[in-house]
């Protein structure tokens, strides 16, 4: 299993639409980049903590391939095209990856 981090940061194009209209967005498009149970996806907030980043999307996902997959999904979408959101930084991770090293030495 792995666990990648992607930093976010909202553009005004975004934050100028009604909620309800950022919401059909966000579901239309998780339902494209999601389409299966490979990869699943939680927000975070980040805008009262750091300037860096707005959100903090934590994918997990069984493969690299299938993480992959549904990142080319989401650059394809709106929410990144239109832009909505800009991709600040990609953090992959292991969870526990020590361990599996030192069960491997």
């Amino acid at each position: 299993m792995i666990t990648v981090f992607v930093l976010l940061k909202t553009t005004k194009e975004w934050l100028r639409l009604a909620r309800t209209e950022r919401n059909r967005i966000t579901d239309d498009v998780l339902s494209t980049v999601l389409p299966d149970n490979k990869v699943t996806l939680r927000m975070f907030d980040a805008e009262a903590f750091t300037t860096k980043c707005t959100d903090v999307a934590m994918f997990q996902a069984e493969d690299m391939e299938s993480f992959y997959f549904a990142i080319e999904r989401l650059r394809d979408s709106e929410l990144i095209t239109k832009p909505y959101f800009e991709m600040v930084e990609i953090i992959p991770t292991i969870e526990d990856g020590y361990k599996a090293f030192e069960k491997a030495s």
